[in-house]
């Protein structure tokens, strides 16, 4: 089993990733930390980017089950999206 990254400050890089690529490393975290075997402080390590991973995994749900409860059916049967996120969602917080 490749071991992941522990990395040793918050990680910029979580909010760039897909919901796959953050699920697939949420998957391997939580079975890395199953398997035990580690020092606690890397183990430490592994929870809690699991946590930021379980929170960008519930961040990209929360944006496509907007999306598809603004499918809006146009005449001819055509589906469009509408995008209904505040205009200042796609700003980073402040401090960021």
């Amino acid at each position: 089993m490749t071991r992941l990254t522990v990395p040793t400050t918050s990680d910029p890089t979580i909010e760039t990733l897909t919901f796959d690529a953050a699920l697939a490393e949420l998957q391997r975290a939580v079975a890395e930390l199953e398997a035990g075997g580690q020092p606690l402080e890397e183990a430490i390590g592994l929870y809690e980017r699991g946590v930021a991973l379980q929170a960008r995994c519930e961040t990209l749900l929360g944006d496509a089950e907007l999306r598809v409860q603004q499918l809006v059916a146009r005449a001819g049967g055509a589906l469009e999206t509408r995008d209904v996120r505040p205009e200042d969602a796609t700003e980073d917080p402040p401090g960021e």
